[in-house]
């Protein structure tokens, strides 16, 4: 019989579903993307833009941030699915959806959001970002600026979080340790945005504001105080770039890195 009786670490995570489970949700996510992306656009051109050709309108913007929030809303569905028909566990109890309380901890949370910002800003001085990036074309439109807005401070952290923090976060801390899963979550977190940005410079302040995002999961042990920070993040940066650039009207180039999207 040991002398003294083992303590359970502070930040041990053990979730019900798997790794494979994890995987099983990375692979739908993007195979859904690819599909409802898909019938977003033929559905939009033949009921709304019947005499435009496919091409052309491929190259609205807005049919893409519809379509990413439809399968959002699919994946999501089967996370719930997931959850509580494989495992029999309540899917907002599984996944750590605690909201801060009192109030002052979720404004607490909201403003170290906002401060997050510092990181873009800081990395804008010492880091090679581009002038312009494949992002931008979504600040050419005021109709397609108001609708990524909408969907960087709902849908788009939403998903983000319940996948990340939610569901890979615990699923590696049990196997790694809080320390390697902080980073190892934050790298594919970091990752997924290259597309929109096609600059590593631009990945790596992504990593880190998933690293402060990751690390808030891990401390408080709630998924909804991640997002909390996550669209505070976001919602700074629509805010700053609306100002910098004189409203959604006339957006154009600037140092935004939106999370979420």
């Amino acid at each position: 019989m040991p002398l003294y009786p083992s303590v359970a670490p502070r930040f041990a995570e053990n979730p019900v579903w798997s790794g494979w489970d994890v995987l099983l949700i990375a692979f739908l996510t993007l195979l859904t993307l690819i599909i409802v992306e898909s019938i977003t656009l033929v559905g939009a051109w033949r009921l709304v833009y019947p005499r435009s050709n496919l091409s052309e309108v491929a190259q609205k913007q807005a049919l893409g941030i519809v379509g990413q929030a439809l399968s959002y809303v699919v994946i999501g569905l089967f996370m719930i699915m997931l959850v509580e028909g494989k495992y029999h566990v309540r899917f907002w109890k599984a996944i750590g959806w605690n909201w801060p309380s009192p109030q002052s901890k979720l404004l607490g949370f909201g403003i170290l959001g906002v401060g997050t910002v510092l990181l873009d800003v800081v990395s804008s001085r010492v880091l090679p970002m581009p002038k312009s990036t494949p992002f931008d074309q979504f600040f050419s439109n005021p109709q397609d600026a108001y609708l990524l807005a909408a969907f960087a401070i709902t849908l788009g952290p939403l998903w983000e979080e319940l996948f990340f923090r939610g569901f890979l976060y615990p699923a590696l801390a049990r196997r790694t340790g809080v320390a390697a899963a902080v980073v190892l979550t934050s790298i594919p977190f970091g990752l997924i945005h290259y597309s929109q940005y096609k600059s590593w410079a631009a990945v790596l302040v992504i990593f880190l504001v998933g690293v402060v995002l990751t690390v808030v999961r891990a401390v408080t042990k709630s998924v909804a105080a991640s997002f909390v920070v996550h669209v505070g993040y976001n919602a700074t940066l629509m805010v700053l770039t609306a100002a910098a650039t004189g409203g959604f009207h006339h957006m154009e180039r600037a140092t935004m890195l939106t999370v979420g999207l």
